[in-house]
């Protein structure tokens, strides 16, 4: 979709659950979401208690909750290994990693109107 396309787009009327923005303004919407993402383009893979550890003040829960949710949504690639104790990496699938350019798109809008 060019520029022009998307103009185009958003002046047409279409129901909120087809919209493609609002959909991805959902997903990152969350807390955590953007922070979870930051930390595993950072070290390229890392297990639940490293990444618990690099994202202070988050629970297991919401944790284990934001981590299901990208999972789902193909943006993070879980791993299990089979072994005792049992080990459990995580990693951005080729989605998420395309995600970057829009946090780069919104770094660059951010030093321009916001400093």
């Amino acid at each position: 979709m060019t520029f022009e396309d998307f103009q185009e787009y958003i002046k047409n009327e279409y129901p909120q659950e087809n919209c493609p923005v609002l959909k991805t303004l959902e997903l990152l919407g969350g807390k955590w979401t953007s922070r979870v993402i930051y930390e595993l383009e950072k070290a390229n893979q890392l297990r639940f208690g490293q990444l618990k550890k690099n994202l202070t003040g988050i629970t297991n829960t919401m944790l284990s909750s934001t981590l299901k949710t990208l999972e789902e949504r193909g943006i993070v690639e879980r791993v299990q290994y089979n072994e005792v104790p049992l080990r459990v990496e995580y990693s951005l699938t080729e989605a998420g990693k395309a995600m970057l350019h829009i946090y780069y798109e919104m770094a660059k809008w951010g030093s321009t109107y916001l400093t």
